[in-house]
């Protein structure tokens, strides 16, 4: 195995000099893939629209170019189905990534080029695994296969040319032949968009097989274990797969899963590497697993901007470079990438924790917050604060949101979390409590509006029973690996629903 690992390593070798590169020099990387980029799409029909060919800098480039939303690429993936090409990117575009995202319940179709498969998504595949075993060169991950928990949409066609899926399903269809024997389970099951059968198949498969990593949205994979768990009669994972070592997780925050994960094991062998991957692009690694920020990924294609979230709402908000991005400040991200996305807003906050290298932490969406009464609170701020809540009174939360109780003439404004627990807190009121103060030490304008309970009253709560979660999803026809709990939402809808289920149950 060291003779492998060593191959590997000898391998990455020029990878990882290039990535160091990258880490000294973002600005100058960003520059020549915007560059890149330019000169590519400039005879498209977008191109020719905003002058490319004329663009010689970042800021003529963010001066020229207006912010898109999906609404305005809708313009062009419909032509695209259509038939027509280069009109966003030159090469065809034969795939599209189906996404119902967070901020809308219907469907997304994102372009994905070849060179975003190859360039991005795929060499962000290869750095993982780069990162992982400089780390541990000692890793056998090498030695086994992933099982890997993908979306729930099989790949269909728009025409006898044009298709689309789940990322997940993209990716795998796209891979070369040799890749089928790496991963559990089989093409087959993995493309199947019967969410529950699929489980089924996935567990029975995946007993049979030396599995070394985990690959997958924290929330459904727990799902798979516990059925593995149900099917096998073992306790602990590492009686199912003794060579497991590694989860590549991503998706939502692992915080409120990262302590039942750790009571899958009876030994410290686990390791947890988080990734942002969406369908719009590949975009950080944990390049470093003893802390939790990821490596911004500056060479993938992607040419970044950042707008402070206070001006989102702006109608010309200020756009900064890599070059210009200050550490702990909210950030919406606008991308454009080599699939054809020119400033697009992705719907996604970030925060810088370092420059040099530029490591960030995903906070939220631009949607997913609670501001009804100004208290601008972030998804962010609930997952510490749960966080620290369960921490304290021993829970264990399978799942959570939480939105405004609107104030009315009798009585002052709240918050309402719904929590579905896997392990109850020793004292509901004590967690209520602790969530309230982990709030308060976060964010100072929530800690503003509770003061004697003026404009914000104590949080209120509802605890549902189990599976009311799962059910809303259901309903919804959400089941499967990328569909997320919105945490927050600074409306009553999702809140509403659930309550109704719960009620049903």
């Amino acid at each position: 195995m060291p003779l492998l690992n060593s191959l590997v390593s000898w391998i990455n070798l020029k990878r990882m000099s290039q990535i160091d590169l990258m880490k000294r020099y973002p600005a100058e990387v960003q520059k020549e893939v915007l560059a890149n980029l330019l000169i590519k799409a400039k005879d498209t029909e977008f191109g020719k629209k905003y002058g490319f060919a004329k663009i010689e800098t970042p800021q003529q480039y963010s001066e020229t170019v207006p912010l898109q939303d999906y609404e305005s690429l809708k313009f062009y993936t419909e032509r695209i189905v259509k038939g027509e090409q280069n009109l966003i990117w030159p090469t065809d575009i034969r795939w599209f990534a189906k996404s119902s995202g967070t901020t809308s319940d219907k469907s997304k179709f994102i372009p994905v080029s070849k060179e975003a498969l190859e360039e991005c998504h795929y060499r962000g595949g290869r750095d993982m695994v780069a990162f992982y075993i400089k780390q541990y060169p000692q890793s056998e991950i090498l030695l086994g296969k992933t099982l890997a928990l993908g979306g729930s949409h099989k790949i269909s066609e728009f025409n006898s040319d044009l298709y689309y899926g789940d990322l997940s399903a993209v990716l795998m269809k796209n891979l070369p032949f040799w890749a089928e024997f790496l991963r559990v389970p089989s093409l087959s099951v993995a493309l199947m968009d019967e969410w529950q059968n699929k489980i089924e198949k996935t567990a029975h498969d995946s007993i049979k097989h030396k599995i070394t990593v985990l690959a997958g949205v924290p929330s459904w994979m727990m799902v798979l274990i516990k059925r593995i768990f149900e099917i096998t009669g073992k306790t602990y994972l590492n009686e199912v797969w003794p060579q497991l070592e590694l989860f590549i997780h991503g998706g939502v925050s692992f915080e409120p899963y990262r302590e039942q994960y750790r009571s899958f094991f009876n030994n410290d062998s686990m390791h947890y590497l988080e990734t942002y991957n969406a369908s719009e692009g590949f975009f950080s690694i944990q390049d470093d697993l003893s802390e939790p920020e990821m490596l911004l990924m500056l060479d993938y294609g992607i040419y970044y901007e950042f707008i402070p979230l206070e001006e989102l709402e702006r109608e010309h908000p200020t756009s900064l470079t890599i070059g210009e991005v200050e550490t702990n400040k909210q950030y919406a991200m606008v991308i454009s990438t080599n699939a054809g996305l020119w400033r697009y807003l992705i719907g996604d906050t970030v925060k810088f924790t370092s420059l040099f290298p530029h490591k960030i932490k995903v906070t939220g969406r631009t949607r997913h917050y609670i501001n009804a009464f100004g208290e601008e609170l972030m998804v962010e701020n609930a997952e510490y604060a749960v966080k620290k809540a369960s921490e304290k009174t021993g829970a264990t939360i399978r799942e959570y949101t939480a939105a405004p109780v609107f104030m009315s003439k009798n009585q002052t404004g709240a918050h309402q979390w719904i929590f579905e627990f896997e392990k109850e807190p020793s004292s509901i009121d004590v967690f209520m409590k602790e969530l309230d103060d982990a709030l308060k030490s976060v964010n100072s304008d929530y800690e503003a509006k509770r003061y004697q309970n003026m404009n914000l009253n104590f949080p209120k709560y509802i605890v549902v029973k189990e599976n009311t979660f799962y059910e809303w999803l259901h309903q919804k026809n959400k089941l499967g690996g990328q569909h997320k709990i919105p945490r927050l939402a600074n409306h009553r809808e999702y809140v509403e629903e659930l309550i109704q289920i719960h009620n049903q149950l």
